[in-house]
């Protein structure tokens, strides 16, 4: 078996909406869907497999038996699987966060920190993001606006659409705005900083917790702009590689690859509707699906029409 198709852990959240259950058909017991870890081995929401001898286990456990060789060679030097890939679906503004980097973050919360990208799958016509500050700020006045509420000033908003892509390191304060369906591929990680979620109150009737101590201590208090233009290669970094790939159905309908024993190969479907093949094997897949390929599956086949994330790890000598 090469082709693993995965079904996500689902996350309620206050801000998630109803599209994953719509538009993805994702299945999860609740109204409010806001994220599905579709590519997960992280013990707060590890994905499972839907099929063949390891349907219904974890995708760790897939991996605990099958060792680093299906990471592939490029990733050997991780201690752990070093992604996660998730849907996200802001109904309403996510907190503004940010998360810390490894040493900070192995230090402080025994778990590695959190550089990820965010590609805009779909999103309202006024849909924005917050991605890091204007204008460089101190530490003292990036805390007193945290303080008397005026944080949102002095923070980058971004208008964006469908297929927009941003690239954010670890220390960079960002939110994701109401009206944005993205997909997100991240380190394996679920440590966040909140430093300002616009007056909510938790399902306690209670404001949730702000970290804004720790934020304070691995923040980027400089501007940044890492939006990403190129319409194939999306990101390169020592986590993740990610590839945009399109099948329009029409002229292109028809792609083929070979996951080497370098790397793994996650297919994230965005869009659409086909058939995917490996040696033997063929599985249908459609709008919201995600398989996962181990290392040195050799030839695989996309047919159809469709619109793809392919993620894996490149050889570190490419890293930008």
């Amino acid at each position: 078996m090469a082709i693993l198709k995965l079904k996500p852990e689902g996350k309620e959240y206050l801000w998630g909406g109803t599209r994953l259950l719509s538009e993805f058909g994702k299945e999860f017991d609740g109204e409010i869907l806001a994220e599905t870890w579709e590519l997960s081995v992280h013990p707060d929401g590890p994905s499972r497999i839907a099929n063949g001898s390891y349907a219904g286990k974890t995708l760790t456990d897939y991996l605990d038996a099958k060792g680093k060789a299906a990471w592939g060679t490029n990733a050997s030097h991780f201690e752990e699987f070093p992604i996660l890939i998730k849907f996200i679906d802001a109904k309403q503004d996510l907190s503004v966060q940010v998360h810390p980097d490894n040493d900070y973050a192995l230090k402080y919360e025994h778990q590695y920190g959190k550089t990820e990208m965010w590609y805009i799958v779909d999103c309202d016509d006024d849909a924005t993001i917050y991605y890091g500050v204007k204008t460089a700020v101190t530490k003292e006045e990036f805390d007193r606006r945290i303080a008397d509420n005026t944080l949102l000033e002095i923070l980058n908003k971004v208008p964006v659409k469908p297929g927009d892509a941003f690239f954010i390191e670890a220390g960079t304060i960002h939110a994701i705005g109401a009206g944005a369906l993205i997909a997100e591929i991240q380190q394996n990680s679920n440590v966040t900083y909140r430093v300002y979620d616009f007056g909510r109150m938790g399902p306690d009737g209670k404001p949730r917790e702000l970290h804004v101590d720790k934020a304070l201590e691995v923040s980027n208090f400089a501007p940044t702009d890492k939006r990403i233009a190129h319409p194939h290669n999306i990101a390169t970094c020592e986590y993740f590689t990610v590839d945009k790939l399109n099948l329009d159905g029409r002229y292109v309908r028809r792609v083929t690859g070979v996951v080497t024993e370098e790397s793994f190969l996650s297919v994230l479907v965005l869009d659409g509707s086909g058939l995917i093949e490996n040696g033997m094997e063929e599985l249908a897949y459609k709008k919201g699906d995600s398989f996962f390929l181990p290392a040195g599956s050799g030839t695989y086949e996309l047919t159809g029409m469709g619109e793809f994330l392919l993620t894996y790890i490149d050889d570190k000598e490419t890293f930008i």
